[in-house]
């Protein structure tokens, strides 16, 4: 089944009726049913798209994966039926023995498109969709836009969390959140209605915010165009793209490949704005998808090049870094001081946030307050102790370590703090390719950042030197087996750094690492926990080292 056939077709007939056959489910995902052709439920489908973990009866569950005990509980527990992409061992089997409805698709992710539209449309039909997507950012960006909504007085749904466990749209997650809450904002047992449309008085959000993976899949099978078809399925008001750069490797290997899959979020807005990163070229190059009827938010850094840039149906957001303001059509509209994070990055998902309120018709006031009340995202540029400062954030990917890092350093200048301590999780089981070009760029940051030191103190004798230590930690006390750092991708990490002459030092265990930098830092000095999986309990181990 081609993207377009779903997207344009049956799922969109489907998809518009209150309930739906299994055979029109099937037909609408491009799924061959197995075990029984009606759901088990003799009430059919409740429609609820559900986990297996935690469905009740008459909910439909989506699967990457199962095998025939999968089936077995999905049976006992009375789910409608199960849809799924890999029936594993003995998975088909069991569903015939026990006449229990499956669904196979070439696709997991047609089924859990579906399962957002339909949920969408007959559950909250009546809300704005902002949709946000791009290699770094994208967390950042959408909470912010929560916020500003939800402090503006709005019912906000948002998939954004601290450890980004649901934006994936590789489940149902945002459907089975989206149902959950209707049903929690009703006065009665809602789940005592045979049917969650049945429900009286259903809408509950003003405001959707999802984020979307710039590209997905499992392995090195790429799930191609999915950007697009989440985009699609969501139907947004308004599409951000943050920027575009290297990360998943194994599923694309070229910045051609993720510029394909990101502007997909822009061909799928068909109404509203969408919110552009005029500084990124490849981001700058979607405008050419950008449909009829839409209007175009560039957002930048660079004040001079953006005043300079005149286009139809175009608005700009920037930062005047002179004045040290934000500026929206050539007014002022935020000081530097009135930000809750300063680094440019920072700022960058600042300016897309604002882009994105304003496009949805939200007063500048409103926006303003939203910004300025806003507090980041756990493990982003959070800041966990103030003597030595010590800075957190779940930078992962070769562009999010060189503005995390360059971020930091900037804080420790302007501060007028002592030496630089990074300590950085290398990435277990990502491959020889990513965690070779994470140790590039944060051996690309350590050398670009001593070069500027070493200009400051030749211009001024007097100019602080400040050196920069790093640490890093494989985190074997702490990670799964899923993310265990392997031999080879330790060797790669440490290459890298002693081609270009770093210094490091690596420990196995995190606590061993983030213990020898607190013992080591001075109270002036600054410390940055930057990586993913493995350092993301590092406050928690802070907290044991420090005695908190």
């Amino acid at each position: 089944m081609s993207k377009t056939y779903f997207l344009n077709e049956l799922a969109d007939s489907v998809s518009s009726l209150n309930t739906f056959s299994i055979s029109q489910l099937a037909d609408s995902i491009g799924g061959k049913i197995y075990g029984s052709n009606d759901y088990k439920t003799s009430n059919g489908f409740t429609g609820i798209f559900e986990t297996l973990n935690e469905a009740q009866e008459g909910d439909i569950v989506i699967r990457h994966w199962i095998n025939g005990k999968g089936v077995e509980i999905a049976n006992n527990k009375n789910v409608a039926c199960l849809i799924t992409l890999t029936p594993k061992e003995d998975a088909l089997e069991m569903a015939e023995k026990l006449s229990f409805p499956v669904i196979v698709v070439d696709r997991i992710e047609f089924a859990n498109a579906f399962a957002i539209k339909w949920t969408i449309d007959n559950l909250v039909p009546a809300s704005k969709r902002v949709v946000i997507s791009g290699t770094n950012g994208k967390s950042t960006s959408s909470h912010l836009i929560y916020h500003i909504l939800s402090h503006a007085g709005y019912n906000v749904f948002t998939n954004t969390d601290a450890k980004s466990e649901f934006n994936t749209l590789i489940d149902p997650m945002v459907a089975k959140l989206i149902s959950e809450e209707v049903l929690a904002n009703q006065g009665v047992d809602a789940r005592l209605f045979n049917f969650i449309c049945d429900i009286p008085n259903k809408e509950v959000f003003d405001y959707l915010v999802i984020e979307v993976s710039e590209v997905q899949g499992w392995g090195t099978d790429l799930m191609k165009d999915h950007a697009m078809i989440m985009s699609s399925a969501i139907n947004p008001d308004v599409g951000v793209v943050t920027n575009v750069a290297m990360d998943h490797i194994g599923l694309v290997n070229s910045i051609e490949e993720v510029f394909e899959e990101t502007s997909g979020v822009v061909k799928a807005t068909n109404k509203g704005g969408v919110v552009l990163n005029f500084d990124d070229e490849n981001v700058l190059a979607m405008k050419e998808f950008v449909n009829d009827g839409v209007e175009t938010f560039f957002t930048s850094m660079e004040k001079q090049t953006i005043e300079d840039y005149d286009a139809e149906r175009n608005r700009k957001v920037y930062f005047d870094s002179e004045e040290n303001v934000i500026m929206f059509d050539g007014e002022a509209i935020l000081t530097f001081e009135e930000l809750p994070f300063t680094g440019n990055h920072f700022i960058r998902n600042i300016l897309s946030s604002i882009s994105a309120c304003i496009s949805l018709g939200i007063p500048i006031e409103d926006i303003k307050e939203g910004v300025k009340t806003y507090r980041p995202l756990s493990r982003r540029f959070t800041r966990l102790y103030d003597e030595p400062i010590v800075i957190d954030d779940f930078a992962h990917n070769p562009d999010g370590i060189r503005n995390t890092v360059r971020a930091t350093y900037d804080l420790a200048e302007q501060l007028d703090k002592g030496d630089l301590y990074i300590a950085c999780a290398i990435r277990g089981s990502r491959g020889e390719t990513l965690n070779g070009l994470n140790s590039e760029a944060l051996a690309e940051v350590i050398k670009e950042l001593h070069h500027r030191n070493k200009d400051a103190i030749e211009n001024d004798p007097e100019a602080k030197k400040r050196e920069i230590y790093l640490s890093l930690s494989s985190s074997v006390d702490l990670v799964d087996h899923l993310n265990h750092v392997e031999d080879f991708e330790k060797d790669i990490f440490f290459a890298n750094l002693d081609k270009e002459r770093i210094r490091y030092n690596h420990f196995e265990k995190l606590y061993d690492a983030l213990g020898y930098i607190m013992e080591t830092a001075s109270k002036d000095d600054v410390v940055l926990l930057i990586g993913a999986q493995g350092m993301d309990p590092a406050s928690d181990v802070l907290n044991d080292i420090l005695g908190y």
